[in-house]
């Protein structure tokens, strides 16, 4: 099991490279579609937040209001690291399980907040996605129809970009045509598969 961890700031074209290396062959597991998954109707984790919050966090279909979550944890630094603790162990479980049952020569584990959770130990190589602040702004305010301060805001809650390309092996340019960076891909994909064949672990073959 060989695992390359992909990360990228807010904008930075995460989800469309990670679909072009899934395209080529790799396995794909996605932080946040876990993040979601944690907390779908009928899951432990949404169970323990309703027991916490109450009932005014569930939508009458039963599923986790987010937008009612998000209020009530916005600002209160007490109920936002009870969540945290909550579901940062339940996402890494699951990680590590989707990983682990994955049948492909390597597997990219998208995870955004690589950085911020100190998650590059669970991974034998990082690639991140890098792109001047000024393009994560410009992308960032179109994709999510938000205003330039707030496009600001995100970003800065979130790792600098510094910190992204100091613990990456590999670092993807993603500001250019994408053609330039489909080829760029394809090369991290070979060398991928060089790696994974002369390694047969990574550090998530320790988890479990």
């Amino acid at each position: 099991m060989y695992v390359v961890g992909l990360t990228g700031g807010i904008g930075s074209g995460k989800t469309r490279v990670a679909n072009e290396f899934a395209r080529l062959g790799a396995g794909l597991v996605d932080a946040d579609v876990i993040a979601r998954q944690v907390v779908e109707a009928g899951s432990i984790g949404l169970k323990q937040i309703q027991q916490h919050f109450g009932n005014s966090v569930l939508r009458s279909s039963g599923e986790l209001d987010r937008a009612a979550l998000r209020q009530i944890v916005f600002g209160n630094e007490v109920e936002r690291q009870w969540l945290n603790q909550l579901l940062h162990p339940l996402i890494r479980e699951q990680m590590i399980l989707q990983c682990q049952a994955q049948s492909t020569p390597y597997t990219l584990l998208v995870i955004p907040l690589l950085v911020e959770n100190n998650l590059q130990t669970l991974c034998a190589r990082v690639l991140t996605i890098d792109v001047p602040t000024s393009v994560q702004i410009e992308r960032t305010c179109v994709r999510d129809q938000v205003s330039q301060q707030q496009a600001k805001a995100i970003i800065q809650t979130q790792a600098s970009r510094w910190q992204r390309l100091r613990v990456a092996q590999d670092v993807l340019n993603n500001h250019r045509l994408w053609a330039e960076t489909e080829n760029e891909i394809l090369h991290l994909h070979q060398h991928y598969l060089k790696f994974a064949s002369q390694e047969n672990s990574s550090p998530l073959a320790q988890h479990g």
